[in-house]
């Protein structure tokens, strides 16, 4: 009861945390006189990915590399899988040329990358421990680099809403609010990592399904109830936009620094995992070239959540 009661206290304290630091860090850049756009594609977008990086932060300090990466894995499925296919059978998500040749191929490519750096003795031989080393952290923060530098370009050109609806708040305020936020994430995230951690031994399931079902189902609650009310409101490039982004900032940014505290060694196989991430993602494309041409609609979101219950069922039995 005490490990489920961290669990839980430590993914609210996560979520609340996580928005007060946004808000606070926005506030504060707001003040220094930076523009709206350029908040909405750092602070802000960075922000959205807070939940998750802290969770892989202490899962990497406490040498949980199971938690860490399924949850990463897990989030990047579940975006899609699960988030877009509610929004799709609220309401047909329209896509947009930039997001269907550009975001959702790189975020495809993303997952490749993640294939080959966790397949080390695939391609060096057997004996050779699979893990995402410092080298390989350091290769996926180049990655986010260009993705940023590309963000940006696309933005100044008109191609993407990153405007963010910034609060100004007194500077008292949004010094307490940056301050409460990174307690929060620090307090919360250890909560749930050693909860998580505890369940799994105490239930028999590995820190891996336990990443992937329980701890990414919490952290990706921010971006399910983004992206539902983003469809309610017909502004479909938000909810795709929120859901791609979230998917390439997870492997090249949370992965990129996590694995510079500690390399990530799964104590098991993941390529399943890798398969679906790399799968759900090949899927959105090919949704965008078929039947109602660059359109989710309700039949094809309803197949995405089919497939998202499967692969759960398929985790845990």
């Amino acid at each position: 009861m005490l490990n489920l009661i961290y669990l839980a206290g430590g993914l609210v304290i996560i979520l609340v945390s996580a928005v007060w630091l946004v808000d606070g860090a926005s506030s504060l850049a707001k003040r220094a006189g930076v523009p709206d756009m350029v908040i909405g594609l750092t602070i802000v977008a960075l922000g959205t990915s807070a939940p998750e990086f802290s969770v892989d932060i202490f899962s990497a300090v406490k040498g949980a590399s199971g938690i860490a990466l399924g949850n990463v894995l897990g989030s990047n499925i579940c975006n899609i899988l699960l988030i877009l296919g509610v929004s799709s059978v609220i309401r047909p998500l329209g896509i947009s040329l930039n997001t269907k040749w550009r975001e959702i191929p790189l975020s495809l490519l993303a997952a490749v990358v993640l294939f080959i750096m966790l397949n080390d003795s695939l391609f060096n031989g057997p004996g050779t421990i699979n893990s995402i080393t410092r080298s390989d952290g350091l290769l996926l923060l180049c990655f986010l680099l260009i993705f940023l530098a590309y963000t940006f370009v696309m933005a100044l050109r008109g191609g993407v809403d990153s405007v963010a609806d910034v609060k100004l708040m007194p500077m008292w305020k949004s010094l307490l609010f940056v301050a409460a936020g990174f307690a929060g994430l620090f307090a919360g995230g250890k909560f749930l990592v050693d909860g998580a951690v505890n369940i799994a031994r105490i239930i028999g399931l590995s820190e891996k399904v336990i990443g992937i079902t329980i701890v990414t189902v919490g952290t990706s609650l921010p971006e399910l109830a983004t992206s539902a009310v983003a469809a309610c409101k017909h502004k479909a490039d938000i909810a795709v936009g929120n859901v791609i982004g979230s998917n390439i900032l997870n492997i090249f940014f949370i992965l990129g620094a996590t694995s510079l505290i500690r390399p990530l060694a799964p104590d098991q196989p993941v390529n399943v995992d890798i398969f679906m991430a790399v799968f759900a993602s090949f899927m959105l494309f090919i949704v965008t070239i078929t039947f109602r041409q660059r359109t989710i609609d309700r039949i094809e979101g309803a197949g995405f959540i089919a497939m998202y219950i499967g692969y759960i069922t398929y985790l845990l039995v």
